[in-house]
């Protein structure tokens, strides 16, 4: 392992956590919040900026990144990330449990969007940005954002930091440059969250009177403040709530804003290069784009039908019955986990469709969790490919993705993947049954389940005792921590983590 190497950039990742801390810090000064809460960002800036100033010193001798390095370093930065990120949250008494804390905040950056908080409105504006930022700053990658800054090399080690960061089974660039590649990312994902603020600003946002009649505070004033939070949870595909029952009080104009957006930020940000370059053509040729939007049509179309047929149960319209097929499968798919109804009372159908799309995710190279379409794909054509070689020998067939033959590898990559991420889930299950807490009725096998899919999938919220109502907070902090690695190794794709934890990395070759 290249240790100062390794240092270097991890500490160029503790002076960029400080960084954006002082826009937190800067919301906190805005609203007046207090000594208390200024000093709970104050604190870790400080000490992230001399720990990470005190981490350029060591001169490596060695400038080049192996996999395995570049694996292992990416995992060091999630979890360095959110040691620190979860302090300002204990400081300001906001959430006093560190291992309450560091679920929160693992959960912003990995954009889940699962919560341990109960009372959403007791919660100061400071960490309700900082909660909804950390799903902006972790939905495109820590690391990309670092990538445009650090020089690149010519070994590869941008190569391996983009793939270990970046979901999908492939990862390639779209530019010559690694570094230009980064810098054309962010680029297109800040102009569609700066264009979903202003979408959202140029209409109702929050229906106030309705919040009030159920005994709600009302938020008006704070329009600009819940867009951004809005977009930020939007983009990265997080979902974090700020205001009670997350988006439920949001008014339709901005359910159907948010539902498009998030379908958006569902697809694959190299389809948004093609249309820059003015290739729209072959956006459509895409075979895991068609899939995702097919998906997403049958999905719609499967849970607004079950909907209908229980109309006097949900007691919706029938407007309201398509808005919200619409938004939950938007949210479930793209894995961001806001919700504008309790979709744990619906019918079986339209839970069991939202399963479903818990597991398949959307597209490779988006900010969304899951499996992802393009996994998807692959596995069912190689699955198709191999049953017609059992029944007939002489069959000779390649498996084709996006026009292209995939290797054995690459295949085996993908059921490797998708095995791995099955077992982790039943393992997770089974940790999760020793807790104390699970034992009764509303707290058993399925709301075990659903916790640990919604983690690995970086989705936010399951059914029944951890449902869209609910929290987490139900687990206690042996649960916490499992479920805590669990989203880190949903967002890395599980080998970054394995790799950082496997003694054998850290032996000299």
């Amino acid at each position: 392992m290249n240790y100062k190497l390794l240092g270097r950039i991890l500490g160029k990742i503790m002076i960029l956590e400080s960084v954006l801390m002082l826009a937190p810090l800067a919301v906190s000064i805005i609203y007046n919040e207090g000594t208390r809460n200024i000093l709970a960002f104050v604190i870790p800036v400080c000490a992230l900026a001399i720990l990470g100033i005190m981490a350029q010193i060591p001169k490596p001798t060695r400038k080049a990144l192996y996999q395995k390095e570049g694996f292992a370093l990416t995992a060091m930065v999630w979890i360095v990330m959110t040691l620190f990120g979860a302090i300002p949250f204990v400081v300001n008494g906001d959430i006093p449990n560190y291992i309450d804390a560091c679920f929160e905040i693992m959960s912003g950056f990995t954009t889940t969007g699962a919560s341990i908080i109960p009372d959403i409105s007791v919660i100061s504006h400071s960490s309700l940005f900082w909660r909804s930022f950390s799903h902006w700053i972790g939905g495109m990658g820590i690391l990309v954002f670092v990538l445009i800054f650090i020089p690149e090399s010519n070994d590869g080690s941008s190569m391996h930091l983009l793939r270990a960061e970046s979901p999908g089974p492939q990862v390639g660039k779209i530019a010559s440059k690694m570094k230009v590649t980064a810098r054309i990312l962010y680029l297109i994902y800040l102009c569609l969250t700066a264009l979903e603020v202003v979408i959202l600003l140029c209409g109702p946002l929050i229906n106030h009177g309705a919040l009030v009649a159920d005994g709600y505070a009302s938020y008006e004033g704070n329009k600009f403040f819940h867009a951004l939070l809005t977009a930020f949870g939007s983009a990265g595909t997080g979902g974090f709530g700020f205001i009670p029952n997350s988006l439920e009080y949001f008014t339709p104009f901005a359910q159907y804003v948010v539902a498009i957006f998030l379908l958006i930020f569902g697809c694959n940000f190299a389809l948004y290069y093609l249309i820059l370059l003015g290739k729209v053509k072959d956006v459509f040729k895409s075979e895991e784009f068609k899939t995702y939007f097919i998906t997403v049509v049958c999905a719609v179309s499967l849970v607004f039908i079950s909907l209908i047929t229980k109309l006097s149960t949900v007691g919706y319209s029938l407007e309201e019955a398509f808005r919200h097929s619409l938004f939950q499968v938007s949210s479930i798919i793209t894995t961001t986990g806001y919700t504008t109804a309790n979709f744990d009372i619906w019918p079986e159908i339209a839970k069991a469709v939202l399963v479903i799309l818990m597991f398949t995710g959307a597209m490779a190279g988006s900010t969304a969790g899951g499996i992802k379409m393009s996994r998807v794909v692959i596995a069912v054509k190689g699955t198709y490919v191999n049953v017609r070689k059992l029944i007939n020998p002489r069959y000779v067939s390649k498996t084709k993705f996006e026009g292209k033959s995939l290797d054995e590898k690459t295949k085996n990559d993908v059921f490797a993947f998708i095995t791995l991420y099955v077992f982790i889930i039943l393992t997770v299950v089974l940790l999760l049954s020793f807790d104390p807490s699970n034992h009764d009725a509303e707290h058993g096998f399925f709301s075990n389940f659903s916790a640990s899919l919604a983690c690995i999938s970086n989705i936010g919220p399951g059914f029944e005792a951890v449902g869209p109502y609910s929290s987490f907070a139900c687990y206690n902090g042996f649960s916490k921590i499992v479920l805590t690695f669990t989203m880190l190794l949903g967002r890395l794709e599980i080998l970054p983590v394995f790799i950082l934890f496997t003694p054998r990395s850290w032996k000299k070759a």
